[in-house]
């Protein structure tokens, strides 16, 4: 069983609030699955159903440094499971590396406009050669796969094995930017989660909450 350097870094306690976490941990997590994001051309999509009915596709995506891109086709599960429930979980890299793999928690957005509108030209350029390979053009891309899902990650989890991971050779000095981008989503979706929860407790008590 490979062993989870994020299980070892982020104490019981506070290894489900982002915000509480120490900053440098939290930071260099950041840096790595940053790094493995600009690497893959495949991330693993998990989001669940209304029915509690959980979905796992492989994807295409794009990653800016703060949130990823990916499109799809507009009535698919994924999008159909996003607009029932925008938490996701998303995995990449290769467990034959002695497990130096990635897990990113986030909170999808179904964007308006569509993806010719919205996708940078990298993306089409990153996958050039896997469309051509199956005949499918750039135009025909976008015309299919329209919906545009946004992704704003709130937590990273690097795992790896016993071995260092290959992920942290030559690490960068942490990008604050993309960690402080993390802590802010992740509150906003911890203060959103209490609100709602306080305003479930108040209406089984028989009670109004204030502003309601």
């Amino acid at each position: 069983m490979p062993e989870g350097v994020g299980r070892r870094a982020f104490p019981a306690r506070r290894r489900r609030h982002d915000p509480l976490m120490d900053p440098r941990i939290a930071d260099q997590a950041a840096d790595r699955i940053d790094r493995k994001l600009r690497a893959e051309t495949v991330v693993w999509l998990s989001s669940v159903s209304a029915d509690g009915t959980p979905h796992l596709v492989p994807i295409w995506f794009s990653w800016d440094g703060a949130a990823l891109l990916i499109a799809s086709k507009p009535h698919a599960k994924k999008v159909r499971n996003l607009r029932a429930n925008p938490s996701v979980m998303l995995a990449l890299g290769e467990p034959d590396e002695d497990f130096d793999v990635g897990m990113i928690e986030g909170v999808a957005e179904l964007l308006d406009e569509p993806s010719a509108a919205v996708l940078p030209a990298d993306h089409l350029a990153k996958y050039r050669g896997q469309m051509a390979a199956i005949g499918l053009t750039a135009d025909e891309f976008l015309t299919t796969y329209s919906q545009v899902i946004r992704i704003h990650p709130t937590r990273f989890l690097p795992w790896h094995g016993r071995t260092a991971p290959a992920s942290t050779i030559g690490v960068r000095s942490p990008d604050r930017r993309i960690a402080g981008a993390i802590r802010r989503v992740a509150a906003h979706v911890a203060n959103a989660t209490a609100a709602s929860a306080a305003r479930g407790a108040a209406s089984t008590a028989g009670l109004s909450p204030a502003g309601a």
